[in-house]
């Protein structure tokens, strides 16, 4: 069920001389053997990026769409295999898996429309006189997508980068490559001019600081932590490249004393340990009104508890394993450091089992702020839930942090979301739902978490220049 993996460049797959492991989280097996690429290589992928983007840039915005559309059309005929996939190498429940690989498709189909849509506007001028603004594509895309989505995070940044004519350069993650290399399977098979999309893998560090700085780079598209985010804005502005950034986060849950505390707790409990917290936008700071505090905190805490943890090819499973051996340490320090500190531990809070990368549901409460996870994403399936005396003392707390790319809030009072709208400082609010974005909406963050959007009517603005015509009638 797991693909043959290679990098895919000017149109031919390709091997290397060197690979490395990708090993299942929830076995520790090793599953496959990834190649790794060479600076060679990456000018090969440079070399047909080039000579893609010419082709692609003067194809027609029909055409490109039609493609797109072929692509993700083949892609949810292999719905299944792509999620059998997805969960080998990344652990998470097939079920979760299945869904994922249908987001990456409506990505792909949003953005195919879009490609149809990417207006200019003619200006009012004086007679003889035309003043026409047009979009064109930026250029050949380096894009590097995260470990977490295997498949819907990097049909994020091909989907813009292609349905706006540029060609694209794909680094995706070396734990998780499968779901990448399904998308380029797709377009291949979908009938894609070679070198418009090419695939790599390799050391993280010598991709980013081989490609970034070449002239033909145009734009760098990332998602990922924001230590690394910033290490290559500085690469990129180094050579006056673009950046497309989606940032780390640590989103906090406003819980308001009007709404219904039972299910905002279960809804909250579940959507914490999905993906075992493995998500930029994972709820984890929960900021709930003091008289309904002890409601609400019990009732999560019940059901974070009964979470179904296991291999994600196990039915009934609904947590998967961590993505490392690295991350079990880190959440036991960050869970450690909040009980020194003063935090009670509900439950949770250990490893779970001896073989895979599985972390306990956990669940702390009281926790103060000189605790470093009020302040560090813990990445994992670990909530915190604080009591807070009124709306306003809720909003402090959620601004409180670097980071600014979702926030939730659950009431049904008019005044209060009114304020919410206004103060919360992020770039995704959500308000009684914990879902935080769709293929149609724009997608990003404020402050530490990032620059730019995808997704939306706005998410192709960054894969495009703006270039405005001033035509005379005559020589003035």
């Amino acid at each position: 069920m797991y693909p043959d993996l290679k990098l895919f460049i000017g149109g031919k797959w390709r091997s290397t001389e060197t690979d490395m492991p990708v090993v299942n989280p929830a076995t520790e097996e090793e599953i496959a053997r990834l190649p790794r690429a060479s600076v060679s290589d990456l000018d090969d992928a440079l070399d047909a990026a080039v000579k893609g983007f010419r082709v692609w840039s003067q194809t027609s915005p029909r055409e490109r769409a039609d493609t797109i559309l072929r692509a993700a059309a083949l892609i949810r005929d292999r719905q299944e295999d792509i999620a059998q996939s997805i969960t080998l190498e990344h652990g998470k429940p097939l079920a979760q898996a299945r869904l994922e690989v249908i987001r990456g498709a409506e990505f792909f189909e949003w953005d195919a429309g879009e490609a149809m849509r990417s207006y200019g506007r003619i200006i009012p001028a004086a007679p003889g006189h035309k003043f026409a603004v047009h979009h064109q594509p930026v250029g050949v895309v380096a894009a590097f997508s995260p470990w977490n989505f295997p498949m819907s995070q990097p049909a994020r940044k091909i989907a813009g980068a292609l349905a706006s004519g540029c060609s694209v350069i794909l680094k995706a993650a070396e734990e998780t490559p499968a779901g990448a290399l399904h998308i380029v399977r797709a377009f291949e098979d979908a009938g894609l001019p070679a070198g418009v999309l090419n695939l790599v893998f390799g050391t993280p560090a010598e991709i980013s600081g081989h490609l970034i700085p070449q002239d033909p780079v145009r734009l760098v598209a990332f998602t990922g932590s924001t230590t690394v985010g910033r290490h290559l804005t500085t690469l990129a502005a180094q050579n006056d490249t673009r950046v497309l950034m989606e940032l780390g986060g640590h989103a906090p849950v406003i819980v308001c004393e009007d709404t219904d505390v039972h299910t905002a707790a279960v809804s909250s409990a579940v959507r914490k340990m999905r993906n075992a917290g493995q998500v930029c936008t994972s709820p984890t700071r929960f900021f709930a009104h003091e008289s309904i505090f002890e409601d609400y905190a019990a009732a999560f805490a019940t059901r974070a508890k009964a979470t179904v943890v296991g291999d994600g090819r196990q039915d009934r499973v609904e947590m998967g394993p961590t993505a490392n051996a690295r991350r079990i340490p880190a959440l036991a320090e960050l869970v450690d450091d909040a009980v020194a500190k003063g935090g009670t531990l509900v439950t949770g809070g250990a490893r779970l089992g001896n073989t895979g990368y599985f972390f306990e549901p956990t669940v702390l409460m009281n926790v103060p702020d000189t605790a470093r996870i009020m302040q560090e994403e813990p990445f994992g399936p670990v909530a915190v839930i604080n009591p807070v005396a009124s709306l306003g003392e809720a909003i402090e707390q959620a601004n409180a942090v670097p980071y600014g790319l979702a926030g939730y809030a659950f009431t049904n009072r008019a005044d209060y979301i009114d304020r919410l709208v206004d103060e919360v400082e992020v770039g995704n609010l959500s308000i009684n739902t914990l879902e935080a974005s769709m293929p149609e909406t724009p997608f990003g963050g404020v402050k530490s978490s990032g620059y730019g959007r995808e997704g939306g009517t706005e998410g192709l603005e960054n894969y495009m220049t703006v270039k405005n015509v001033w035509h005379s009638a005559r020589i003035v």
